[in-house]
This record gives C-alpha cells, sequence and structure tokens, in this order.
C-alpha cells in the first residue's frame, strides 16, 4: 500500500477550517447551542489561500444563549 500524499497548503487550509468547526460545534454543544448551518467556505475556487468557517444564521434565542455563554466565559 502506498504511503499517503501529504496534504497541499489549500487542502491544510480547508483541515484548519474544519477542524475549528467542529471543535467549535462541540463546544457550542456541551453549551446547549447549535448553530445547524455551520459550513467551511473558501472565497476561491481554484485554490484556497484561507478557508473561512460559516456561523450561519441563527434565531434571536440562540444568539442571546451565546452571548450569555460567552459573557459567562469572559467573567471567570
Amino acid at each position: 500500500m502506498p504511503a499517503p500524499r501529504p496534504l497541499t497548503p489549500a487542502q491544510l487550509k480547508i483541515k484548519e477550517a474544519m477542524d475549528a468547526r467542529d471543535a467549535l460545534a462541540t463546544a457550542l454543544h456541551l453549551a446547549g447551542i447549535q448553530l445547524p448551518a455551520m459550513d467551511v467556505r473558501t472565497p476561491w475556487a481554484d485554490e484556497a489561500r484561507y478557508a473561512l468557517v460559516h456561523l450561519g444564521l441563527c434565531s434571536a434565542p440562540v444568539a442571546h444563549a451565546l452571548a450569555e455563554v460567552i459573557t459567562k466565559g469572559a467573567s471567570t
């Protein structure tokens, strides 16, 4: 079996964003919050100079819950 190819710089950027998205989703889940439209996007179709974690839209109650969790965490 051949050795796996090393990831390209673009693939590494996308992997970094996907790992960040997953870590954020896990932390939010532990706080009882879910953002169902989280995704990873790149501004360029042909390459990824960087990748973005797109959080999507959320309702006002979810935004309030996020603010509460962030404020609570910032005060500890």
